[in-house]
């Protein structure tokens, strides 16, 4: 064999080494036991990443934004009142003992209460004796057209309506009135208030229909199509 041909040889075996090395290579990156520094270091850069900017919002995307009232932001009043109705919404604790219970319309005696826990104090047209007997209340304790005056009478909080949801905050009461005839049917407290871009989300709490964070625009769109809500801005 010529020297030429020793070289050819050698040159055609280092040939096949290099291919057969690169072969076990990929092999190894594409195997189920591949370690996953090695997968990610040969993948090409802009497969990785492409698919994550596309598929994921930023939190900053304004679209998406979404700003909660919450905690920090409330008084400590208006943290009473909510630590208040977010503990006995719900049937099984309802404060009963104290303030009874209007069978299936228990909605402003709740209310009641929760205004009690902010720091309201009771008077000769809003009051309950607390004797466990909420049939012993005044009409404003109890009923919430009879509330709805007594607040508009005393200027306790100042009356908004539906398309002044941008002054609304939690601890703020709400009232419905289902069937549009002018009185009030329901009573609750604005529990969360959620803006995304212009469109403003309220939720409420309350009895009767036990609620923690039932949305406003369900109330009067789903349960009672065509009502309409109302705010109480309490300062």
């Amino acid at each position: 064999m010529t020297r030429w041909q020793r070289l050819g040889l050698t040159a055609a075996v280092g040939a096949v080494l290099a291919v057969g090395a690169t072969a076990l290579v990929v092999q190894a990156i594409e195997g189920p036991d591949a370690p996953s520094t090695t997968a990610h270091t040969t993948a090409p850069a802009t497969d990785a990443a492409t698919p994550a900017a596309t598929d994921r919002a930023t939190p900053t995307d304004p679209v998406d934004a979404v700003e909660v009232e919450s905690g920090p932001a409330l008084s400590a009043e208006v943290s009473a009142q909510l630590d208040y109705v977010l503990a006995h919404w719900d049937e099984k604790d309802y404060n009963s003992a104290d303030w009874g219970v209007l069978g299936i319309n228990d909605c402003v005696n709740f209310a009641s209460q929760a205004m009690i826990a902010r720091g309201w104090t009771m008077d000769d047209v809003w009051s309950s004796p607390k004797n466990g007997n909420a049939y012993d209340a005044s009409a404003a304790w109890r009923s919430s057209t009879a509330f709805m005056k007594y607040i508009a009478a005393t200027g306790k909080a100042t009356a908004l309506t539906d398309q002044q949801r941008d002054q609304v905050k939690v601890g703020d009461i709400v009232q419905f009135d289902w069937d549009n005839t002018g009185d009030r049917d329901h009573t609750g407290i604005v529990s969360k208030v959620e803006r995304t871009g212009d469109a403003i989300s309220i939720s409420f709490a309350g009895h009767t229909l036990n609620s923690d964070y039932r949305s406003v625009d369900t109330a009067i769109t789903e349960d009672h199509p065509g009502g309409t809500a109302y705010y109480w801005s309490v300062p």
